[in-house]
């Protein structure tokens, strides 16, 4: 049996019509890593690349497609890949860490994350983003050091991945995997594989696999959660209790799901989702993506840690969009502790800022009440008056792309504001 890992965790949710309001597919994750480990809001255009063209992911070089989407990502600052992101094409993506009978593996091969953003950038419907994934997955497997540290933390990933018309789940074992295509209500995932026997593709080799193991008989029900997870071990206790919890939060709104509630799902510290301590939620997304196809999608990021102490900016697809300076992190070339082998031998100051700023405004919020409190209300007012704006756009049909390119990089400056 594998070593226990460290404590972590992250949810992510996706509401589609009748339990979404309005007609639309919401989709919601937090990011739980390492307390201090801010994350970046980046976007990054449309691209054509010209053939034999290489990319260079966090530990490895892969061939780069033809052409790749434009993006817009929630990522820790020092790897290539994304935590969750989406693209023009109205794809949202994100993962979590899962663990099972299989070993993880120790070499270096693509991040979960890497894959996340590899999805985004090569699909533009959420089984296309499946087919992706799964065939990186077979051709360059999963691996390597998911955290900014000599301490190594490795796992299986587990991804949601939803467009305007349905989600998949799909959940890895080392090069094994299941999909399971979500096309009405809720579904969530955490970290465990939760795929049972609703089962609509699979890797050939996944069944015959797990005979040779040992680990199912071929007789019963293939059960792919309880044929590939560990039973009865602590992490799994207390992650189930975290899927449990989300669960319940979106079967309480089924039916009336829309940004807010997603928001208030992500905020909520009772269940654990809203993280707090040496693990915590860094960063938050939250998108609104209307089935009508001449309507915007729209996707809200925090950029900052704690939710409820963050506001949601939105940020809509535009041609010739401005580059997110102030949620852009610094970067270090060739002379970053992560391209340099050993790995990790110092840890440079990342943060942006936005998160700089709202580091010392979170502290004011929670020790002095009177400004504190005032500031509270600014953002909160903040968020408010921008899902209004959004929800009018959506109401409306009408876009103005001028307004649109800077809308993010707006809210930023309007957030700040309240800070100072």
């Amino acid at each position: 049996m594998s070593p226990q890992p460290p404590p972590s965790s992250c949810d992510t949710f996706v509401a589609l019509p009748p339990a979404a309001a309005g007609g639309r597919v919401v989709f919601g994750k937090n990011s739980d890593r390492p307390a201090g480990g801010g994350q970046e809001g980046g976007d990054f255009p449309a691209a054509v690349h010209p053939p034999g063209a290489e990319l260079e992911c966090t530990y490895m070089r892969i061939g780069q497609a033809e052409r790749t989407h434009a993006v817009v990502l929630s990522r820790p600052a020092w790897l290539w890949g994304a935590e969750m992101g989406a693209n023009e094409h109205g794809l949202c993506i994100g993962n979590e860490a899962v663990w099972g009978r299989e070993e993880v593996g120790d070499g270096e091969a693509l991040l979960g994350m890497d894959l996340v953003r590899l999805g985004l950038e090569r699909a533009d419907t959420a089984e296309k983003a499946v087919t992706v994934i799964v065939d990186l997955l077979e051709k360059y497997g999963q691996g390597g050091n998911c955290m900014e540290s000599q301490m190594a933390f490795t796992y299986h990933n587990s991804f949601l991945i939803a467009d305007r018309k349905e989600a998949w789940v799909l959940e890895t074992s080392g090069k094994y995997w299941a999909a399971e295509k979500v096309e009405g209500g809720v579904r969530n995932i955490s970290n465990q594989l939760s795929i049972t026997t609703k089962i609509d593709r699979e890797h050939p080799e996944l069944k015959e696999y797990a005979k040779s193991k040992g680990w199912w008989d071929g007789e019963k029900e293939f059960d792919f959660a309880a044929t590939y997870s560990y039973v009865n071990t602590a992490r799994m206790t207390t992650s189930r209790g975290r899927y449990c919890e989300g669960y319940k939060l979106l079967n309480k709104h089924k039916g009336s799901i829309t940004s807010e509630i997603m928001m208030e799902i992500l905020r909520d510290k009772e269940s654990g989702i809203n993280m707090e301590g040496g693990f915590m939620t860094t960063g938050s997304m939250v998108s609104v993506l209307p089935q009508q196809p001449d309507l915007p999608c729209i996707h809200y990021f925090t950029g900052t840690p704690d939710p409820a102490r963050s506001v949601f900016k939105p940020f809509i697809f535009a041609p010739n969009m401005t580059q997110l300076s102030k949620t852009s992190s610094p970067t270090f070339g060739h002379d970053d502790p992560v391209k340099k082998q050993p790995r990790f031998q110092s840890k440079p100051d990342r943060r942006h800022e936005l998160y700089k700023k709202h580091e010392s405004a979170a502290v004011v919020m929670e020790t002095m009440e009177g400004k504190g409190k005032e500031m509270l209300n600014g953002i909160q007012e903040l968020e408010k008056q921008k899902i209004s704006e959004m929800e009018s756009i959506l109401q409306k049909g009408c876009l103005d792309t001028d307004q649109v390119v800077n809308l993010f990089s707006q809210c930023v400056e309007e957030e700040l504001k309240i800070y100072s």
